[in-house]
């Protein structure tokens, strides 16, 4: 063996090698936030509530948090790939864990699918669909090269797009028509409207779950999880919120939920709007973060529920060489080719927000079930409220989101019943 791979292999009862450090943990976490809400979510938010988006943010912001105590905990005590799926399983019974892990796998997948159109609206709006498809394909054959090639490449992207939000805030502010006028009346969208806007942003937050899904892959993870995904949510919370101020001021309410690109729109609405093509640019380079990211995360879960027979046996393997789910990834990378050629963007945020919080539902429920000694005193009013947070959002997205995440949940629920009697008849 050489040298610099003896500190790369599997340790014993991990089946994937540890390469991830306390840096990388929350590199991946920021990867995975940062751009999904301010150049995706942001203009359905403000469809649905005006400026009252802000507020939503604020709230989407203190579930994610309830949340990410409760996943840090969980993580830490349950190391192994998969999230809340191992969680649901460990804490609450299988039929949970596979909710969990089908609410996931199929949500996530919508958000890639989200953020690979996302890549070809601010790149070139015309040709959305092709270049999310090639996007996709690219990004899976880096994933396939191993967990280190992505991490690196994950850190050059978040460079690049706080570089480029940086620019929507100059160019926003400093376009001379920022003002408070553009703003309008922060409670004009109501309550209903405020909380469908904190249920579309809550996409934006859920990335560091990504971080518990890479549990095999980090070291030391019952130290480095819990304090990876605080400090990846709260500098992505303070991002989100100064450059929605920012874009508002510029450009208001109806124009961002207008626009397909919003913060180019921001930009472009004042006197420096030659800043536009660097902030499209900056937008499919944030969008592509959140696609890595979002693929990594997908195929880790698909690989821990086919491990356990929930998905099909033949993705549960393990690639010799690069310690990676090779089959996942590749299976998860066309699927969401074939979602991209279909899904309007909207609907999928939508679809995606409903999914996921019902994968964070049930970690809350989880996290509460902990023993004494495995959490503080305040981790279980944490849980609590972070269950209720989820069912409220989940509840307030639009119907056609709530209909379809039932639905398609109700589906999973079914397949896996009736494969699992026709196991056990072939067994009897």
């Amino acid at each position: 063996m050489k040298a610099h791979d003896a500190g790369s292999a599997p340790e014993p009862g991990t089946r994937l090698a540890r390469r991830l450090g306390p840096t990388d943990a929350v590199v991946i976490g920021l990867g995975s936030m940062i751009g999904a809400g301010v150049f995706a979510a942001i203009g359905p938010a403000a469809a649905a509530a005006g400026s009252g988006l802000l507020v939503g943010l604020v709230i989407a912001g203190a579930v994610a948090y309830c949340n990410a105590t409760s996943s840090a905990r969980l993580a830490a005590r349950y190391p192994s790939s998969g999230g809340t799926y191992v969680f649901g399983r460990e804490c609450l019974g299988e039929v949970w864990g596979f909710v969990a892990g089908w609410g996931f796998v199929v949500g996530k997948t919508a958000s890639c699918a989200a953020m690979a159109l996302t890549v070809g609206a601010y790149a070139a709006p015309g040709l959305a669909r092709p270049i999310g498809i090639g996007a996709g394909f690219a990004l899976t054959a880096v994933n396939l090269r191993g967990v280190r090639k992505t991490a690196l490449l994950t850190r050059v992207i978040v460079a690049l797009v706080l570089a480029s939000l940086t620019v929507v805030v100059v160019g926003a502010l400093g376009g001379g028509d920022a003002s408070g006028a553009n703003l309008g009346p922060v409670l004009d969208g109501g309550a209903a409207g405020i909380l469908e806007a904190a249920g579309l942003l809550f996409f934006a937050f859920a990335g560091y779950a990504r971080i518990a899904t890479l549990g095999e892959e980090v070291r030391d993870p019952a130290a480095t999880i819990p304090r990876a995904i605080p400090v990846a949510l709260a500098i992505t919370l303070g991002v989100y919120a100064l450059v929605a101020t920012a874009a508002l001021l510029a450009a208001g309410p109806v124009a961002l939920a207008a626009a397909d690109a919003p913060l180019a729109a921001a930009v472009e609405a004042g006197e420096l709007d030659a800043l536009g093509p660097v902030v499209r640019v900056g937008g499919a380079v944030a969008a592509v973060g959140v696609l890595l990211s979002l693929l990594v995360g997908v195929s880790r879960t698909t690989f821990a529920m086919a491990a356990n027979h929930d998905l099909p046996a033949w993705l549960d393997a393990v690639h010799p060489a690069r310690r990676v789910p090779h089959r996942a990834e590749v299976a998860v990378g066309v699927v969401v080719a074939v979602v991209v050629a279909i899904v309007d963007l909207r609907g999928a945020i939508g679809f995606s927000s409903f999914a996921v919080l019902t994968y964070y539902a049930i970690t809350n429920a989880a996290a509460w079930t902990l023993p004494a000694a495995g959490r503080r005193r305040h981790h279980r009013p944490l849980a609590v409220l972070g269950l209720a947070g989820c069912i409220v959002l989940a509840l307030a997205l639009p119907p056609s989101s709530v209909l379809v995440g039932v639905a398609v949940l109700a589906v999973g629920l079914a397949v896996r019943a009736a494969t699992s009697h026709t196991s056990w008849a072939s067994r009897t």
